[in-house]
This record gives structure tokens, C-alpha cells and sequence, in this order.
């Protein structure tokens, strides 16, 4: 302990404390007070702010560092993680769109369910970089489908890059429905593939209203790559086993929360 550790600010104290939380992956409220010689009282209310703050995972005793997210397995290989949740969250998500509406729907399994439940929408037009929802929707008289081309991510069945991000700038909806690899309130969005950053970024300025359609494994987990921040979606629908207090401090950023 140092005479300087002994007088840090409040937000100075928390910031170093995270900084242990991280390197360490986890920390004791006993820790936290013999390190810089503080009360448990407010070793305690700095670990609550920090998890607030969607930094921490508070835990008996302390806290622990957010978990990463898992690489994420290819498109066909995880279509049956989560599957009962995700059907409710798609058509969760589908009521939030109307008849009429142009809407972008992204890649991935969760995304995929939103475009089963919207077949009997009526005129409805559906831009999408993704073949599943391709697929899924082709054929139907009241759906027009806009296939955005480019380069073929094979994991993914979805096209990305310079030429589906040229696409996408000459294209506007209504509501843009995404997916997210992982999803917290300090990071907000964020993937595990670089390549597709900017394609993704060019996806949600596409709309005017952002939804992202998320099972509760998405939430407080962090991948390495900065998509967006938190305060750039409008509406989250997830399924009944996120988090609570996760759930009402994304609502405290004025988020909509839709729980299927």
C-alpha cells in the first residue's frame, strides 16, 4: 500500500480496481481493502458501480472479470443452440414490424427465426446480405427480397465486404433486425471477425430504427473486435433468462427491451 493508493478519487480507485479485475480475473472485497485501505463498505459500492457500469460480474464475496465469448462455431453447426428461445425471440421480433415496412434482416440463427416468423407479413420488403434468410423468404408473393451481394463468408452464408457495404449505401429501411456475438453495456456490441466490422457498421446506419434479436448467452460477454456502442440500438429482444439486472440497466439507457 502506498500513501497514494491510500488517497485515490473514487473514479482513480475503481478504475484501478478493474484494471486488477481484468489481469487477475477476479478480486476479494478483502483484496480490494488491504490494497488501497479502504472500508468494506466502500470496496463493496465500488464493485457495484463498476457491475452497473456493465464492467464487473459482482459475485459472493467480490467480483470477476465479464466472460469473453466463445469462438463462434459455423451457421449450420450452431442452429440448434438455444433453438426454443430463439424461435420465441423471432417472433418476438416480427410483431415489432408492421405490413408494409421495408426492413434489413442480418445473418445468423436468432436472425434466421425473425425471417420464418415474418412469411405471412404482407407487403413487405426485406433487404438482406444473408442466404438462409434468402432462402427463407423467396417465393413469397407478399415479400419483394433484396439480395445484397459481395464476398461469400462460407461460415456464415453471408456476403460481406466493399461491394455489400457500396450496396448498402443505396439502400434505406425501416427497421434493421441484427444479431450480436456478444452484447455489454460498457463495450456494447462487438464480434469475433474483423473482416466484417465494416459491413456490420454499414448495416445499422441502413435503418432508422435498430433491433437486435439476442438470446440470453449474448449478454455480458465482450468478443475483440468494437462493432458499436450500446446507445445505437433502439430495441434488444431476448428470451426470459437474461439477466434482470442487466436487462433494467440497458433500460436505463433508454433501450427498449422485448423479453419473448
Amino acid at each position: 500500500m502506498t500513501l497514494e493508493t491510500s488517497f485515490l478519487p473514487g473514479a482513480d480507485r475503481q478504475q484501478q480496481i478493474l484494471d486488477l479485475i481484468e489481469r487477475q480475473q477476479r478480486l476479494s472485497v478483502a483484496e480490494i481493502c488491504a490494497q488501497f485501505a479502504v472500508s468494506e463498505a466502500t470496496a463493496r459500492r465500488d464493485l457495484e458501480t463498476l457491475a452497473a457500469q456493465g464492467k464487473v460480474q459482482r459475485v459472493h464475496g467480490g467480483a470477476i472479470a465479464l466472460p469473453k465469448a466463445p469462438p463462434e462455431q459455423p451457421i449450420l453447426e450452431r442452429q440448434d443452440e438455444q433453438a426454443s428461445d430463439k424461435i420465441r425471440i423471432g417472433q418476438a421480433a416480427a410483431q415489432l414490424v408492421g405490413d408494409g415496412e421495408t426492413i434489413f434482416l442480418g445473418s445468423g440463427t436468432t436472425v434466421l427465426e425473425v425471417a420464418r416468423a415474418l412469411r405471412k407479413h404482407a407487403g413487405l420488403t426485406v433487404i438482406t446480405n444473408s442466404l438462409p434468410v434468402l432462402n427463407t423468404l423467396s417465393g413469397l408473393p407478399e415479400v419483394t427480397v433484396i439480395a445484397l451481394g459481395g464476398m461469400l463468408r462460407d461460415s456464415e452464408l453471408s456476403f460481406i465486404g466493399h461491394i455489400t457495404e457500396q450496396a448498402l449505401a443505396e439502400v434505406r429501411a425501416d427497421k434493421v433486425i441484427i444479431g450480436t456475438r456478444a452484447i455489454s453495456l460498457e463495450h456494447g456490441l462487438t464480434n469475433d471477425y474483423l473482416p466484417e466490422t465494416l459491413t456490420d457498421r454499414a448495416i445499422l446506419k441502413a435503418g432508422r430504427e435498430v433491433i437486435v434479436a439476442a438470446d440470453h448467452t449474448k449478454f455480458g460477454r465482450v468478443a475483440h473486435v468494437l462493432l458499436a456502442p450500446i446507445t445505437s440500438v433502439h430495441t434488444i429482444v431476448t428470451d426470459d433468462q437474461a439477466p434482470s439486472d442487466f436487462v433494467k440497466s440497458v433500460q436505463g439507457q433508454r433501450i427498449k427491451v422485448v423479453v419473448a
